[in-house]
């Protein structure tokens, strides 16, 4: 059964997300999609999706929607507060949202960003093989989707992308194109901090400005995770919707296992990089790869029986409603 959701307030920068488009940087066009690619699986998975279906990337305040369908639905990452229909809905649990309910997206002390799922994913127009949106949902938009219900189930485990501000949070590193250009260690003897100018396109960091070489260089590629050195010294590190070629050095790469946590650091928390060698850099990406792919499982594995449940308990119902119900007929 189809569904609609309308944006009644977007919030500060709502957009419909999914994997990207990693096969069309060729054309200069940025990757894209979820800025924290673990949490758009894992929310996916407790409403039973795949992994990439498109979902909605909430970033800092968040959407009020209504819908005129029960949805299943969860709102999985950073700690929003979250109410539908005016009950309040504990972080990273499952819920049905009612027809004509309202689910209030608030902010979140933690983090930047999570993702609002919905069984089914959302029908918009694919775009160079992507769903990901272009530009943010505005107030009064209308997403197809696809109604259904949802039994109530909670992921107790902490976001490990959530930085909890106990110290510095780390970037691990790969040396950059342009690293000899540096004096040795004069990225992981500083501290950075979030400036507020970033971005899905990249964290501006502020910090002790890097000695920066009298030297042109041509524009090379970049990817999320780049290391940038501006003219003036300071960092910049590129995020999904960094662009695909840039002519400032590169001093370092953020390692693939550290990328969705770009997209957690909220503006004003302090920044250190360690770097590290190829095999520490491929042991923490399956580390990573594989503590996805175990959360996955137990999630598939705990809805199938959430769904058996639901339809023995559905049969019961259906069998006892016959039995006292005397217009029936067997």
């Amino acid at each position: 059964m189809s569904a609609t959701l309308t944006i009644l307030r977007p919030g500060l920068r709502t957009l419909v997300v999914d994997a990207g488009r990693p096969r069309s940087r060729g054309l200069g066009v940025p990757v894209g999609g979820a800025a924290d690619r673990f949490a758009l699986a894992v929310g996916n998975g407790l409403v039973g999706n795949a992994p990439t279906e498109s979902a909605l990337e909430i970033a800092l305040a968040g959407p009020t929607v209504v819908a005129d369908a029960p949805l299943a639905c969860v709102v999985y990452g950073a700690p929003f507060e979250v109410r539908a229909g005016g009950r309040a809905i504990p972080p990273n649990t499952t819920f049905t949202l009612e027809l004509g309910e309202k689910l209030l997206i608030g902010g979140t002390p933690l983090g930047v960003r999570a993702y609002l799922c919905v069984r089914g994913g959302f029908d918009v127009p694919i775009i160079l093989g992507s769903r990901s949106g272009l530009a943010p949902l505005k107030a009064g938009m209308a997403l197809a989707c696809h109604a259904g219900r949802m039994a109530s189930r909670s992921l107790v485990e902490r976001h490990p992308m959530i930085h909890e501000a106990a110290g510095p949070a780390t970037l691990h590193t790969l040396p950059g194109g342009q690293a000899s250009w540096f004096d040795a260690g004069a990225l992981v003897s500083r501290t950075f901090r979030v400036g507020a100018a970033s971005d899905r396109m990249g964290l501006r960091l502020i910090g002790e400005p890097l000695a920066v070489p009298p030297r042109e260089m041509a524009s090379e590629p970049v990817c999320p995770g780049t290391v940038q050195v501006t003219r003036d010294g300071q960092c910049i590190v590129l995020g999904v919707e960094g662009q695909t070629i840039g002519g400032y050095p590169k001093v370092a790469q953020v390692i693939a296992a550290d990328l969705d946590r770009l997209g957690q650091l909220r503006p004003g928390v302090e920044v250190v990089f360690r770097e590290v060698d190829l095999d520490e850099a491929a042991l923490r990406w399956r580390r990573r790869a594989g503590e996805l792919h175990r959360l996955l499982m137990r999630l598939e594995t705990t809805l199938d029986q959430t769904r058996r449940a639901e339809y023995y308990l559905g049969k019961r119902r259906d069998h006892r409603g016959k039995r006292e119900d005397p217009t029936s007929q067997s």
